[in-house]
């Protein structure tokens, strides 16, 4: 018996260490976990590039966790970046994508 639940255990903290891997989750400060799996990261990084989009320049740098200033637009979310972020917005500042909550201008992660 014991046997089966330290492989049990093992199996579940391999898994959970292989998923880990793939994906890249970042809390939010609202506790909500923002994952983006890595071909998404990439299509990102395309998108920027090939549709030449110009950073937007700010007295006060964008960070994560802190709000956008109200004069920088924030950009739909292309539905190319995945499902799980169409539901934000998106600033380009510094070479660095943030993505923002719309509801409260916060910036949630930068996409590296």
């Amino acid at each position: 018996m014991k046997k089966i639940l330290l492989t049990s255990a093992v199996a579940a903290i391999v898994s959970t260490a292989a998923l880990a891997q793939s994906t890249v989750g970042t809390t939010t400060g609202t506790g909500h976990v923002v994952q983006i799996e890595p071909e998404y990261r990439t299509r990102i990084h395309t998108y920027v590039t090939e549709h030449r989009i110009r950073p937007v320049e700010t007295r006060e740098k964008i960070v994560v966790g802190s709000p956008v200033p109200r004069d920088v637009e924030l950009e739909a979310v292309p539905p190319e970046w995945g499902p799980s972020l169409t539901k934000y917005r998106y600033v380009y500042s510094g070479d660095r994508v943030m993505l923002v909550d719309p509801a409260t201008r916060t910036v949630v992660q930068e996409v590296e």
